[in-house]
């Protein structure tokens, strides 16, 4: 964002601030914002937040006394489509009893030209809409619904460009997201993210690593690095740079954190980035790398530029760096096309990988994309059959990796507490911890003996805490 457009923007933050202080239905403009899909979207959601405080906004969870209702989408799949669409729906008996409140939907549903042309035809009661290309201009496009009492649709497309300067009004006090980049260039075949996220743009160190400086100050424990793919970071920069080294870079920031990122693609994905890993405390030993199948014949559909071999190749040489490191990773099942010796393949990698979870998943047809139009003869429930026997196999690996960690001692960030004492962790590995403790160990790390296990989620007791 140029400095013209950043001065424009906060003009029009002005002019909203001063309308809503006499539209407001109470003493100050409400806006609830919920958020559907990927962590990416909770830091889209973060900026959002961040112009609308700006614009005098305060925020609460109930939609019936909010001013504005703020839907941040996510089109990875038609679950989560038809879930927004029916949340949206549910308000308009909200927009019946209170007119003045403004409906609004944004984020990659919104990108979609489909999504829009539904929205504008069939939910008129939603009066601004714009994707995830226009989320920097929050505050002119507010002004424009509000002054000229008409819907706003902001939805074209465009390869994307990075917008630094935008407020953040972060969710929470211990976990925090940071983007290093945005969209993608490698087109899986599956996949829509490259086409509501535009091309593959990174910001420069010095923006990442102040904005990194700047959680650190504030108290978090746990930074996120973010991106469609961080292994591909820093490679459209004047001055290329690699992802493994603003880790480093990362890290080296004084302070008492954890950093961790997501996602890294197998086809991207190098010892340069596992040497890095491995030279800090910092750095979690936690590596997600999806794998999505473990056929050839499917990866190669699915347009994934790697192999089976590759892989576990992969995942060889990131153990040997960190023998202790956690695996996670990403499977569809049921892609068109797909056969039960396919299937065997990937069951056979998830038992050869012994991964500590696994995010699994339905093939679903997302439309602009090259799958959804190959031949796909499997029954649904043939693919909802073979969904439940990979999650049967993963629990199975869970629940014995979970139990080889009972009566070891681990460093657990302790991240909230329930009304009957107990409070809840989170190893670096990424997995659930619980164990009784007082409310003021929240928001430290602690060491925590394991006492029990079960399949996702571990019990302890408290052996000592980090001040």
């Amino acid at each position: 964002m140029t400095e013209k457009e950043r001065v424009y923007q906060q003009e029009c933050a002005v002019q909203v601030r001063e309308i809503m202080e006499i539209r407001a239905r109470g003493p100050q403009p409400l806006a609830s914002v919920h958020v559907f899909g990927c962590q990416q979207n909770v830091a889209d959601a973060e900026r959002m937040k961040g112009m609308l405080a700006e614009m005098g906004y305060g925020f609460t969870t109930d939609d019936e006394e909010a001013d504005l209702i703020l839907f941040n989408t996510c089109a990875v799949r038609e679950h989560a489509e038809d879930r927004v669409f029916g949340n949206v729906g549910a308000l308009k008996s909200i927009k019946r009893r209170h007119p003045t409140t403004l409906i609004a939907l944004c984020g990659c549903m919104a990108q979609e030209s489909h999504v829009a042309k539904k929205l504008k035809e069939s939910y008129p009661f939603v009066g601004l809409v714009f994707g995830t290309h226009n989320v920097h201009r929050l505050p002119e496009l507010l002004l424009d619904s509000l002054l000229h009492g008409r819907r706003v649709f902001a939805c074209e497309d465009s390869a994307g460009e990075v917008h630094e300067g935008i407020p953040i009004h972060r969710d929470g006090t211990i976990r925090a997201w940071l983007p290093v980049m945005y969209g993608c260039n490698n087109f899986c075949t599956y996949c829509i993210v490259p086409y509501v996220r535009g091309r593959e743009r990174s910001r420069t160190p010095d923006m990442v690593l102040a904005e990194a400086q700047d959680i650190v100050n504030n108290g978090f424990k746990d930074i996120t690095l973010l991106g469609q793919n961080v292994n591909s970071y820093g490679k459209n920069l004047p001055e290329p740079v690699s992802f493994a080294s603003l880790l480093k870079q990362t890290a080296e920031i004084p302070g008492d954190f954890w950093v961790r990122f997501m996602t890294s693609h197998p086809k991207d994905a190098t010892q340069e980035l596992f040497d890095a890993m491995a030279s800090s405390d910092k750095i979690c030993k936690h590596l997600h790398l999806p794998f999505q199948s473990g056929s050839d014949r499917i990866l190669k559909k699915m347009n994934r530029h790697y192999d089976r071999a590759k892989y576990l190749e992969l995942v060889k040489a990131a153990r040997k760096a960190m023998p202790d490191i956690s695996l996670t990773s990403d499977v569809i099942v049921g892609f068109p096309g797909e056969t039960r010796e396919d299937f065997e393949e990937t069951l056979r990698l998830v038992k050869e990988v012994e991964f500590t979870s696994l995010y699994t998943f339905i093939y679903s047809p997302r439309e602009g994309t090259p799958a959804a139009k190959m031949e796909d003869p499997i029954s649904a429930a043939e693919k909802s059959a073979w969904f439940t026997e990979l999650c049967k196999v993963q629990e199975e690996i869970a629940a014995r990796r979970c139990a080889k960690m009972v009566g070891s001692t681990v460093k657990v960030l302790c991240e909230g507490r329930s009304e009957k004492g107990i409070v809840s962790g989170r190893t670096e590995g990424n997995l659930v911890i619980t164990f009784p403790a007082e409310a003021e160990v929240v928001g430290h790390f602690a060491e925590v003996k394991i006492t029990n296990a079960r399949n996702w989620t571990l019990q302890g007791e408290l052996v000592k805490v980090y001040q």
